[in-house]
């Protein structure tokens, strides 16, 4: 115990420790660049544009969120995004300036699925009618709030999905329990309002919100995206309703200094109680884990049954099977089934997760089943036949209870190792216990914390497994009773 808590203090200094920057004169214009490294996140307009430059280093992240935490690390120099991506609050908690706007202007919008005119012409009605400049600079420029008026929506009204793949205040952010608040959000709930349908929003990287746009997982991408012709190929939009300046931002060396331990628990756990975003995680975890283990060992047992089958052909079916599933990693094939074969079914993530790591599972529980019946003797059986056993008691009271105290361990080692799988469900919006992490990190940037206790309930529940399953042995059915 004394070592974990020496650990845990020495990581804690380390992360809390100076950078070690470099030197560099702070740039006044994209002239000042050269010999620089930008920063910036895939896919974005910024990623085109520095990318055909020699003269400067890129750093290129998934999510602004990481672009600009390379920054802060000093991995990169500049952090370059839409100018309204950070407040003066944010950056003054985070020790960021904005070096210089850009001259260039953008207009930003709405992606649609391609094709779906009724919905492009009904939110293109609204971003006319309604008062976008107000709300706009109320999260922007902190004027007062536009009052929304009142809508009965009923409980069983279809929704509108919509995905962010920001979530950085202003523009859009996740509180406790998980409301989503910010610019784009109020836009779109307005909207959903307006049209009879709840509000719903996920997140998700922009290239996982796209995919699930064109797959009908969703309805509206909002990221403060601007439309181009490339996109467009892809995607529909909506009507421009903000127009933004590039913003290039620098550590501020004058900041205040690293918040102490106690602030940065309460920042992590306890502002916007998002102690309860981690417990929503965790339950989501337990949930995806415990019903693919039951389900993965139900189809386990038939996987056994197969390869110990007389006939060939179901011996060879289930082998091609097994060479599938650990031929193509866990979450390729997670992305399969939910943007391909379950794509516009209806079919709620969770549940996509729960059959996906399943499958995944039932193929090596099948092999353990098999290996561990396998290695009880041919003599062992005989006996208990010739003792007058049916061949079902010979199983249940002879075979059983060697092969559970020879596969148990293996098993137990799968269903951790299906435990941490379950970790890549945040790349369908699912917000299990590490994208939870991954979204409070992303709003506090302090990455130790959330990835501190995180980690701890992993090891928990992976201890919980082990010792669970371990009370099933017989020798340990035994010590209990003793």
């Amino acid at each position: 115990m004394k070592q974990t808590v020496v650990i845990f203090l020495t990581l804690l200094l380390l992360s809390s420790c100076g950078d070690g920057r470099k030197q560099f004169h702070e740039p006044r214009s994209e002239a000042d660049l050269s010999g620089l490294t930008i920063a910036t996140s895939n896919g974005t307009y910024y990623h085109g544009k520095f990318e055909k430059r020699t003269d400067v280093g890129l750093y290129i992240a998934n999510t602004e969120t990481d672009a600009l935490q390379a920054v802060r690390q000093g991995l990169a120099d500049v952090y370059v995004t839409d100018e309204i991506i950070l407040s003066q609050e944010e950056m003054e908690r985070l020790n960021i300036k904005l070096a210089f706007r850009g001259k260039e202007t953008f207009k930003v919008a709405f992606a649609l699925k391609q094709g779906n005119r009724r919905l492009q012409t009904e939110l293109n009605r609204f971003l006319a009618e309604a008062p976008i400049g107000d709300i706009t600079s109320h999260w922007i420029a902190g004027t007062p709030e536009v009052p929304e008026k009142e809508y009965q929506i009923a409980p069983d009204a279809p929704p509108l999905r919509c995905v962010c793949a920001i979530n950085m205040a202003p523009v859009s952010y996740i509180s406790a329990g998980g409301e989503w608040k910010g610019m784009e959000p109020d836009i779109l709930r307005r909207f959903a309002h307006t049209t009879g349908r709840r509000f719903q929003m996920e997140n998700m990287s922009l290239a996982a919100a796209v995919a699930a746009l064109q797959a009908g997982n969703c309805d509206i991408v909002s990221a403060c995206i601007t439309p181009t012709e490339e996109r467009q190929l892809s995607v529909d939009f909506s009507d421009p309703y903000y127009e933004v300046h590039p913003g290039y931002f620098v550590p501020n060396t004058g900041g205040r200094a690293h918040a102490k331990i106690n602030e940065r628990l309460r920042r992590s756990l306890l502002i916007e109680r998002r102690w309860e975003m981690i417990l929503h995680g965790l339950l989501e975890t337990v949930k995806i884990t415990l019903f693919s283990i039951l389900l993965g060992s139900v189809l386990g047992g038939f996987v056994c049954a197969a390869k110990r089958s007389r006939r060939r052909w179901l011996r060879e079916l289930v082998a091609l099977y097994g060479l599938f599933i650990s031929g193509i990693p866990a979450l390729v094939f997670l992305l399969i089934l939910f943007y391909v074969v379950f794509a516009g079914t209806g079919m709620p993530p969770s549940a996509v997760a729960i059959v996906t790591f399943a499958l995944c599972f039932a193929s090596s529980s099948g092999n353990i089943f098999h290996s561990a019946i396998s290695s009880v003797p041919r003599g062992q059986i005989e006996a208990g036949l010739s003792l007058g056993f049916t061949p079902m008691q010979t199983f249940n009271f002879v075979i059983l209870p060697q092969a559970l105290k020879k596969g148990l361990p293996f098993f137990a080692g799968e269903c951790v190792g299906l435990l941490k799988s379950t970790s890549i469900v945040g790349y369908i919006a699912i917000h299990d216990l590490t994208h939870v992490g991954d979204l409070i990190r992303s709003r506090t940037f302090d990455a130790f914390m959330p990835l501190f206790v995180v980690t701890l309930i992993y090891f928990l529940l992976a201890w919980l497994i082990r010792k669970g399953l371990g009370m099933l042995l017989p020798e340990a059915r035994r010590r209990k009773k003793t």
